[in-house]
């Protein structure tokens, strides 16, 4: 359930001014806390790493098997949430790397992620990482709202991320 509480406080913050605020204010944790698999060890399902900190949860990243078709055997890295009070201490940097690392162990060598259309925070962090947009646009349905995504890709095996690499949590 805390998981679920950070996507849903996340989605409210960083989508205000991209989805309907109407939507937003939906959300329930309840409707997500089934979504989530901590323990899978199988690369095609998705995988949940979480950040605590004194057993508060502080976000979380999300990989499996890349979902598009013309980028068979990449990795995806399907979310990367942190809790907003928590956003600049080097959480999601944290999660990035630790996402990678786990891709990289589950075999792969490249990786794709989705960003909404003009989440700017989101595709600034990605770029610092060395993701890469490529081009591709899709329009997905996720939570009954439909999102424009852009697609973005990373070599595992490139140089270090160019983001701080100390994290400062609380």
């Amino acid at each position: 359930m805390a998981v679920a509480g950070v996507h849903v406080r996340s989605w409210q913050v960083a989508y205000r001014m991209l989805l309907p605020q109407q939507y937003l204010d939906q959300l329930r944790p309840e409707d997500r806390a089934s979504h989530y698999d901590f323990a899978t060890s199988d690369p095609q399902k998705p995988h949940t790493i979480v950040a605590l900190e004194s057993e508060s949860v502080l976000g979380f990243a999300t990989t499996m098997a890349a979902r598009s078709e013309d980028l068979s055997g990449y990795g995806e890295l399907v979310a990367l949430y942190v809790d907003p009070e928590h956003w600049g201490r080097g959480v999601g940097l944290a999660l990035v790397q630790a996402a990678r690392a786990h891709l990289v162990e589950a075999g792969f060598r490249q990786a794709m992620l989705w960003v909404l259309v003009g989440n700017t925070r989101a595709e600034h962090f990605y770029q610092k990482d060395k993701w890469l947009p490529d081009g591709t646009r899709r329009t997905d349905t996720v939570w009954g709202v439909q999102l424009d995504e852009l697609r973005s890709i990373r070599d595992l095996q490139a140089a270090p991320s160019s983001i701080d690499p100390q994290p400062r949590f609380p």
